[in-house]
């Protein structure tokens, strides 16, 4: 699998790691590597390196990875693949970016015991899929554009390498949801009905990325477990500062409250962007979030009165008086219509 986004035991983005490797980079011989016992792996998954062998030699998509992360046009001809290292190599001399880009590979020599090796870099296609398919690592891990080859760091000077550009990298995963989740999911479980928060999100940042920022270049993957990366690829924001890619990521933080702190406040109007979200995410959480073969949040008494309890004082007459009317035998309305129900009341509270 390819790691990006935050640090966890699974995925690592390369961004925070690579701005401290010129600090660290020292004369030595050989590549730097680490070496750890990993945990136990699912019993479920079926694994060996004869399977990875397998994977690396017939279905990896080296031509797709390398036109891509060269950010070159002409590097996009399938046939490239099966070049000779002349043409390959003559590829290569368009591109300026492939060969300065840091690769760092997981791999296990014995069961159980991982070695970590970071600034590995190519000058070709052809020598990445050489190294992969020799090496048959279990994780691969996509890194910044350095101003040097980073294999080359060791002959550096300490501090001259540095990075240049990184893609602007978001890491969405469904264990922040865990309490929304009310399928029965948590952590890196998931199931169809969870899995949907992510198609929310996804099209929630997607928009904002593409109409707010302007971006173009825009990938979305699978994380290979709970959730999704995005990859924003433009060239303007592959070069942007520390402060502005924060500035980006503070740009799509809604302050929801805190599990000490409940209250929060959202200003009137609501910000576009904001505004923009709700028409996206309403209809999908009528459909998919409030009846019973959804998270179910207005199917139950139980389910409802814990989504009344959120409500804040100045809304308990609309606490108390729903309570009571979904409490009683005679009601028959959906989820779908109470939730309409509790819209059009709070509405009357605030007065519009």
């Amino acid at each position: 699998m390819m790691g990006a986004a935050n640090v966890d035991d699974e995925e690592f983005e390369f961004g925070d790691e690579t701005d401290n490797a010129s600090k660290d980079a020292r004369p030595s011989t050989g590549p730097q590597s680490s070496t750890k016992k990993s945990a136990p792996a699912d019993s479920s998954v079926v694994f060996s390196p004869e399977l990875l062998g397998m994977y690396y030699s017939r279905l990896f998509p080296y031509q797709m990875l390398y036109s891509w992360l060269s950010y070159d046009p002409s590097t996009a001809n399938p046939n490239n693949g099966n070049s000779s290292k002349t043409k390959n190599l003559s590829a290569m001399s368009l591109s300026a970016t492939f060969p300065r880009r840091e690769f760092s590979m997981t791999i296990e020599p014995t069961p159980g015991n991982e070695v970590y090796i970071r600034y590995q870099s190519f000058l070709s296609q052809e020598e990445l899929t050489s190294a992969i398919i020799k090496r048959r690592p279990t994780k691969i891990d996509i890194g910044a554009v350095f101003n040097y080859p980073p294999k080359d760091n060791k002959s550096l000077p300490s501090g001259k390498l540095q990075t240049q550009e990184r893609e602007l990298v978001f890491d969405i995963d469904l264990t922040d949801y865990d309490g929304v989740r009310m399928c029965g999911c948590s952590g890196a479980k998931i199931c169809h009905k969870c899995w949907k928060f992510m198609g929310m999100a996804v099209e929630v940042m997607d928009q904002g990325l593409r109409e707010d920022f302007g971006f173009e270049h825009v990938a979305w993957f699978y994380s290979g477990r709970r959730g999704v990366h995005c990859w924003v690829c433009d060239d303007v924001a592959r070069k942007l500062t520390n402060e502005a890619r924060s500035a980006v990521a503070t740009y799509f933080e809604v302050n929801l409250g805190s599990d000490k702190n409940k209250t929060f406040h959202l200003s009137s109007p609501l910000h576009p962007s904001l505004s923009r979200a709700y028409k996206i995410l309403e209809p999908q959480f009528a459909a998919s979030v409030l009846p019973e073969e959804g998270h179910g949040l207005l199917a139950t008494r139980a389910s409802w009165t814990n989504l009344l309890l959120t409500l804040p004082k100045s809304a308990s007459p609309v606490t108390s008086r729903l309570e009571e009317k979904w409490g009683s035998s005679r009601d028959k309305s959906t989820p779908h219509e109470k939730w309409n129900e509790l819209k059009a009341s709070l509405m009357t509270v605030i007065g519009k």
